[in-house]
């Protein structure tokens, strides 16, 4: 087995050193520097929690909010923290005032999660989903400007589009995409779940009527912390999913999407207030800050994808240019049993963690048996982990 060099970069994470660590994109994780700034605020919190959620919070968030708007070109009175993507995506279509006959439109590579969330809303309302089909491989983004434009019709109320698929790592052209369909009278709600952090971000120049993100993953935030962005036009349309003393507070200093928003009930609030030391801790890695730290992740995830596909014999299943910080290859096919859910590792994930050390995502895509491999790319990355991940994939392959 090749002998591996870890990234210089890895010594301010606390992974395992005996697992060579490539699925960051499911759930991040967080450098130390930032979980100790974390326990910092929890030490805080506790100290006197009365003080600490009631006098002190608000502006706490205040200034995390303003800190993340500024990051992602956002404007922070339309700025809300909530616990993931998959939250702000559920507050989002929950608060649709949708007709029987409505049709939510979505690709087949969008999240499990998200996807369920629009069957939910959809049957409850007598709506439709109506489902692209984006091909995979595909020869350039322009396949997915035209899967998606030509399931528009009249009664499209709303586009639930990925900004980075979870997965086949595709990053779409949400940019077309959200002028097209607004040219057309349909809203875009961007899944952006995989994009702060590892792509460059305006907001505002954007324009989508709602942005979901999240912070715990490719901004290295504690786990518990997302955004929804609403745009101006929007913002009174949306509640959270979780109805509390915001709902009916007499206040006029605050907005009542702020409110609602900030407070959903008791809870601990400290990975939205890590935030602004995710962005300054991860901004000073490299002389360049995020932008050399993006496309660092960039290069290596090109360079993991060509090892993969020249030891695999695969061809690039998309352009260059639709990669970002994760790149998913075609494997063998697996077994044509489907997974008890979308949680459940196939048995080549477990085998390359219990005989190779290396934890790195399997998935049956677009149906089983065909399956694909999925690597991410964060800088405590390095490029012998992907020549490691190669070697064992031929040999697992190769013996069945």
């Amino acid at each position: 087995m090749i002998a591996r060099m870890p990234s210089s970069l890895a010594r301010f994470w606390t992974l395992d050193p005996a697992v060579v660590f490539l699925n960051h994109g499911s759930f991040g994780a967080c450098p130390r520097p930032v979980l100790d700034a974390q326990q910092r605020l929890r030490e805080r919190l506790e100290r006197q929690p009365v003080h600490f959620m009631v006098r002190d919070l608000e502006g706490l968030l205040d200034g995390a909010r303003g800190a993340l708007a500024a990051f992602l070109g956002a404007e922070s009175e339309g700025l809300v923290f909530v616990t993931n993507a998959t939250t702000a995506v559920n507050a989002v279509l929950r608060s649709l005032a949708l007709a029987p006959g409505d049709e939510l439109l979505v690709t087949d590579h969008a999240y499990n999660a998200c996807r369920n969330a629009l069957a939910f809303v959809a049957a409850a309302s007598r709506a439709r989903v109506v489902v692209a089909p984006v091909p995979f491989p595909l020869a350039s983004a322009d396949a997915v400007v035209e899967a998606v434009l030509g399931r528009v019709t009249p009664r499209t109320r709303l586009a639930l589009l990925d900004h980075v698929t979870s997965p086949t790592g595709l990053v779409l052209p949400v940019e077309q995409l959200v002028r097209e369909l607004a040219a057309r009278g349909v809203d875009t709600l961007v899944d952006g779940a995989h994009a702060p952090g590892m792509l460059p971000l305006d907001l505002r120049a954007l324009g989508a009527a709602y942005y979901a993100g999240n912070c715990h993953k490719w901004l290295c935030a504690p786990k518990g912390a997302g955004f929804l962005h609403l745009r101006r036009d929007r913002r009174d349309r949306v509640r959270p999913v979780v109805i509390s003393h915001g709902a009916n507070s007499p206040r006029t200093d605050r907005s009542r999407l702020l409110l609602e928003f900030d407070w959903t009930g008791s809870h601990d609030p400290t990975p939205y207030l890590s935030v602004p030391e995710a962005i300054r801790f991860l901004n000073g890695l490299l002389p360049g800050g995020w932008p050399e730290l993006m496309a660092r992740n960039r290069a290596l995830a090109l360079e993991a994808r060509r090892i993969l596909c020249e030891a695999l014999a695969v061809t690039p299943p998309c352009p260059d240019e639709m990669i970002g910080s994760l790149a998913t290859v075609p494997l063998p096919d697996g077994s044509a049993a489907s997974p008890r859910s979308p949680l459940d590792p196939d048995p080549l994930c477990d085998a390359l963690l219990a005989r190779f050390g290396i934890e790195v995502p399997i998935f049956p895509w677009p149906a089983p048996p065909r399956r694909v491999v999925r690597v991410s790319c964060q800088a405590y990355n390095a490029r012998g982990d992907y020549e490691r991940l190669a070697a064992a994939l031929v040999s697992l392959t190769r013996d069945g």
